[in-house]
C-alpha cells in the first residue's frame, strides 16, 4: 500500500476530499494534516504544527505531495495576504530539503501557484484594499506585461495606470507578489537539486496580458537554465494540482489519452479563467499528470471527454451567442460517450463549457448513460481545475481496487459540479435576494438551511437512477457551506459495500 502525506492548498472539498478519495479507490492511503495547521478561508494554518506533521509522518510514508504555499505562507489565499518576510517561507520551504535528507526514498511532489490577479473585487481572498482598488490594479498589472512585451509604445499606459494607484498600495501588493515568485524560484533549485521529483508552478485565474504572465516568463527562464523541463510544468491551474499530482505519483507510467471535443473546433475555444485556447490547456494538464496525446482511440488508456464552448466560454447559462452554438453538437458527442463506454474504454468526462458549474444541457443529455460507469466527471470553477480532475480520474481508472470509494468520488462530483454549482446555489441566491458573492454576513444559516432543503433529494435521485442496484450503499449528511459564500458548497456523503443480509 502506498502512503501519501497530502499538504494541500486549502480546506474546501474539490482541494482536500477528493484527492483522499482518488487515493482511497487505488488502495493507496492518503493522510491530511491536522486542522489546526491548515488555513481556515483567509485565515492561515499553523506553519508549526505542520512542519511537526511533516516530520512525524515522513518515516514511513512513500510520497508527499505539498503545497508550497501552505507549508510557506499558510495556505493558498493567505499567500496573497500575509505580510510574511521572504526569509521566514523560505526558511519553511527548506524543511524539503531536510525531509529528503532524511528519507531519501521519499518521493516529493511539490506545486506553487502563481499569484492571481483577481478578476473580482474580493477584499476577503485579497489584501482588503483590493476590495477598493482592484480595478485599477487589474489595469496596471495589464499595462506592466504590455509595457515588458512591446516597449516604449505602451509607456503612456503604464504611466497612466501607475499613477491611478497609491504609492503605497502599488508598491505593497507588487511585493507581495515579487516575494511568492522568490518562493517559486528557490523551489525551481530544490527541483535541479534532486530534492523535488516534480514541481507543478500554476496560474490561477489567469488572462493572456498581465503581471502572472510576467511571473510566469521569468520562472521559464530560470528553468531553462536550470534544466530541469523534464521535471516542471508551469501552466494555468491551482486548486486541482493535488489530484494530478496525485495521479502521477500513484502511477508513474506516462499514458496515451484520447481527447474528443464536443465540438470538432473545440480545441480553439477560448476561454475565461485562461490564457490559452482549450485544446493548448488540455495538453499542459495531461503533461502534468504524466498523460500524452494518444495517435488513435483503440491505443489509449482512457478517453477524456470534453465539453468545449461553441467559441468562448460564457458565464450565465443558456448562452447561445458563444457558447451553445453551431460550432458543436452536443447529441453527437454524448452519442460518441455512449459508444466509447459501450466498447469498455475507461471514460472521464470534462464539462467546461462554463466556468463554476456543468452545463445544463449537456446533463440532460447525459441522463440516457450509465453515468456509474464513468471513470471520472468534473465540471467546477475554472478550466484548469476541472480539466485537472477529470484527468486524475482517467489516469487512476485502471488502479481502482475499491469501487465504493470510487463511487463516491465520482458521486460526490456530480452532487458538487452538477447539482449544487449548476442548480441549486442560484436558486439560493435567489431565495436570499442576490446577496454579496464576497460574504452572506447573517444569511449563511439561511443559506445552509436551503441546501438542506434542497440538495439531499437530487442527489438521492441520481443515486437511485445511476449507482442503486450495484451492491453499494449510499448515506448522506447534511449540506452546508465551506466558507462564508456560497460560492463552494460542501455536499457529506459516503459510499459502502452494501452488506449481504445472508452474512
Amino acid at each position: 500500500m502506498t502512503r501519501v502525506l497530502l499538504v494541500p492548498p486549502d480546506t474546501r472539498p474539490p482541494t482536500l476530499d477528493l484527492p483522499a478519495q482518488l487515493g482511497r479507490m487505488t488502495g493507496a492511503e492518503v493522510r491530511v494534516p491536522p486542522a489546526a495547521a491548515l488555513p481556515d478561508f483567509f485565515t492561515p494554518g499553523d506553519t508549526g504544527v505542520l512542519a511537526a506533521w511533516l516530520r512525524a509522518g515522513a518515516a514511513d510514508a512513500d510520497v508527499l505531495v505539498v503545497c508550497l504555499e501552505t507549508l510557506c505562507l499558510g495556505g493558498m489565499i493567505p499567500a496573497r495576504r500575509v505580510s510574511e518576510p521572504l526569509a521566514g517561507a523560505l526558511e519553511r520551504l527548506a524543511l524539503l530539503r531536510e525531509l529528503k535528507a532524511a528519507h531519501p526514498a521519499l518521493r516529493i511532489y511539490a506545486f506553487g501557484v502563481i499569484v492571481r490577479v483577481a478578476h473580482d473585487n474580493d477584499p476577503h481572498e485579497e489584501k482588503a484594499y483590493y476590495g477598493q482598488w482592484g480595478r485599477e490594479l487589474r489595469a496596471y498589472s495589464t499595462a506592466f506585461d504590455r509595457h515588458a512585451r512591446h516597449g516604449e509604445a505602451e509607456r503612456a499606459a503604464l504611466d497612466a495606470a501607475r499613477a491611478a494607484v497609491p504609492a503605497e498600495i502599488l508598491a505593497d501588493w507588487v511585493g507581495t507578489r515579487e516575494r511568492n515568485r522568490s518562493l517559486h524560484l528557490a523551489a525551481l533549485d530544490l527541483l535541479a537539486g534532486g530534492v523535488l521529483s516534480h514541481l507543478c508552478l500554476t496560474l490561477d485565474d489567469t488572462t493572456p496580458y498581465g503581471l502572472a504572465a510576467f511571473d510566469r516568463r521569468l520562472l521559464e527562464a530560470r528553468a531553462d537554465a536550470l534544466g530541469v523541463w523534464d521535471r516542471l510544468d508551469v501552466y494555468p491551474g491551482a486548486d486541482e494540482v493535488p489530484c494530478a499530482l496525485l495521479a502521477r505519483a500513484l502511477h508513474p507510467k506516462e499514458v496515451p489519452v484520447w481527447v474528443r471535443f464536443s465540438g470538432l473546433g473545440g480545441a480553439g475555444a477560448e476561454l475565461l479563467y485562461e490564457d490559452r485556447p482549450a485544446g493548448e490547456l488540455v495538453r499542459a494538464h495531461l503533461r502534468a499528470a504524466g498523460c500524452r496525446l494518444a495517435d488513435c482511440v483503440q491505443e489509449a488508456a482512457f478517453v477524456l471527454a470534453v465539453n468545449t464552448p461553441g467559441t468562448r466560454q460564457a458565464h450565465r447559462q443558456p448562452d447561445f451567442a458563444t457558447v451553445d452554438t453551431p460550432h458543436r453538437h452536443l447529441p453527437a458527442f454524448v452519442d460518441a460517450l455512449q459508444a466509447d463506454l459501450r466498447a469498455g474504454r475507461a471514460v472521464s468526462v470534462a464539462d467546461i463549457a462554463y466556468p463554476n458549474g456543468a452545463e445544463g444541457r449537456l446533463w440532460t443529455l447525459m441522463g440516457g448513460l450509465p453515468l456509474a460507469d464513468l471513470a471520472g466527471f468534473s465540471a467546477w470553477n475554472t478550466a484548469g481545475n476541472t480539466l485537472g480532475s477529470a484527468v486524475a480520474f482517467g489516469k487512476l481508472a485502471p488502479l481502482v481496487t475499491d469501487r465504493a470509494a470510487h463511487a463516491e468520488a465520482l458521486l460526490a462530483r456530480i452532487a458538487d459540479d452538477v447539482l449544487y454549482q449548476g442548480e441549486v446555489r442560484s436558486l439560493v441566491r435567489e431565495r436570499l435576494g442576490s446577496p454579496s458573492p464576497f460574504d452572506l454576513g447573517e444569511q449563511r444559516a439561511d443559506a445552509e438551511a436551503a441546501l438542506r432543503e434542497l440538495l439531499p433529494p437530487r442527489v438521492q435521485a441520481v443515486w437511485d437512477a445511476h449507482f442503486a442496484g450495484r451492491g453499494l450503499t449510499l448515506e448522506l449528511g447534511e449540506p452546508h457551506l465551506a466558507w462564508p459564500r456560497l460560492f463552494t458548497g460542501v455536499v457529506p456523503l459516503w459510499v459502502t459495500e452494501a452488506v449481504s443480509s445472508g452474512s
